[in-house]
């Protein structure tokens, strides 16, 4: 079992940065890639970035430039640094982590306001 944990959401102004961080505990030996997904609001949830266990990052076309992820292995922890944050941003992130089993946090909460 892994239990992930988000935290860092909250209300930016549009332009505005945000870092999310991912904390992660269980059986993490066991997962290859980590990422992050969002929710907006009405919507389905969709891949925003992804990281393997070697480091190669994949991140959605709608944020590339403006995202990145990172994972630090020894602390079981991964975050998403946003930046030029805009009002289309806005949705729910959740931290997903998978392996032989897939694994999602409850999420974390952003809001862009215009």
């Amino acid at each position: 079992q892994v239990q992930l944990v988000e935290s860092g959401g909250g209300l930016v102004q549009a332009g505005g940065s945000l870092r999310l961080s991912c904390a992660a505990s269980g059986s993490m030996f066991s997962i290859n890639v980590m990422g992050w997904y969002r929710q907006p609001p009405g919507k389905g949830r969709e891949l925003v970035a992804r990281i393997a266990s070697g480091g190669s990052v994949n991140y959605a076309d709608s944020v590339k430039g403006r995202f990145t992820i990172s994972r630090d292995n020894a602390k079981n922890a991964m975050y998403l640094q946003m930046s030029s944050l805009k009002p289309e941003d806005t949705a729910v992130y959740y931290c997903i982590a998978i392996g032989p089993m897939t694994y999602w946090g409850k999420g974390t909460l952003v809001t862009v306001s215009s």
